[in-house]
């Protein structure tokens, strides 16, 4: 994606579109030559690993490469605040950090899940956020910035997901959690629709702690679909399969001063079109091609716009 003189905005887009990971069995008839195939035919230059990518590294290299993809990144699920698996927790984790450290990556992106209705290891099938007690709260912290130090060590940034079903969804907890983390070991990642769906305005997240920010998702919010989550405290997964995410420029957020703020500020880092939808109703190739229009189309309009002030 085309930037503004020394600025320079990677775009890739998350294999989530095509096979979600939130919700296994969405878009399993994908095979991983088609997703892609499809993101380098539409023009995006990287992804991030999916459960279907090949956990073999030469596998996962070779296909890539066939492609001309880079790999971004990978999510990883950690339980730092399960105090009985704890240290199993960081061991996991560190082994993620080496294969992405072989894979050439520079970032490597966690999100808590221990007491969330994601993959709880204690309860997996569980349908609402539990609160975490004190002691489980400190642990995840201090798991955080012993993870952030390791990722270091390896020359990785850990740049932290808030995420909806998690217990660092809302507002509170994202300030709680960048308040009570190592900012040397704890980045952020900043995502449009979590944030969203948070009760954070995302303008308001990305310039509060943009000094935290190393890795962005753009995800746009369906209003109408927003509103009926609110009205009928739907879960996070019941909202995904009504369709509340979407991809840039088919929801509520205005994705224009988010990219004016990313090139005032000069974002270097990766931004990642990830929108977990039912690919068989958002078809993954329509939709992709849609973000990566509205999104080069927003930045040049950024682009006139301050080539205006600059006298060009």
């Amino acid at each position: 994606m085309a930037g503004l003189g020394n600025y320079e905005f990677h775009l890739g887009i998350a294999a989530i579109s095509w096979v979600n990971d939130d919700i296994p069995g969405l878009g399993d008839h994908y095979s991983l030559d088609q997703i892609l195939g499809e993101m380098r035919e539409i023009g995006y230059e990287a992804t991030e690993m999916g459960r279907t990518f090949p956990r073999n590294l030469e596998e996962l290299k070779a296909i890539l490469g066939k492609h001309e993809v880079t790999l971004a990144s990978k999510f990883v699920g950690t339980q730092f605040s399960n105090l009985q698996h704890k240290e199993q927790e960081v061991r996991d984790f560190e082994e993620w950090v080496r294969f992405l450290k072989d894979m050439e990556c520079e970032y490597v992106i966690v999100c808590e899940m221990g007491n969330s209705m994601h993959w709880d290891r204690d309860d997996p099938d569980k349908a609402k956020i539990t609160a975490p007690s004190e002691a489980q709260w400190q642990s995840m912290v201090e798991g955080l910035n012993e993870a952030g130090h390791i990722a270091k060590k390896y020359g990785l940034e850990l740049v932290y997901h808030p995420h909806a079903g998690t217990i660092v969804e809302q507002r509170e907890d994202v300030d709680r959690l960048m308040a009570e983390t190592d900012e040397d070991a704890v980045s952020l990642l900043y995502d449009t629709g979590h944030a969203f769906f948070g009760n954070y305005d995302p303008m308001d997240q990305l310039t509060r702690y943009y000094d935290r920010i190393k890795y962005v998702h753009y995800k746009d919010v369906r209003e109408d679909i927003w509103n009926k989550t609110i009205k009928e405290n739907l879960t996070f997964r019941e909202a995904v399969l009504e369709g509340l995410f979407t991809v840039p420029g088919d929801g509520c957020i205005d994705f224009e001063p988010v990219l004016e703020e990313l090139m005032k500020r000069g974002y270097r880092g990766w931004t990642v079109v990830e929108a977990e939808q039912d690919p068989d109703v958002a078809p993954p190739y329509k939709y992709a091609k849609m973000a990566k229009d509205h999104l080069d189309e927003t930045m040049e309009k950024v682009q006139e716009k301050y080539g205006e002030k600059a006298g060009r």
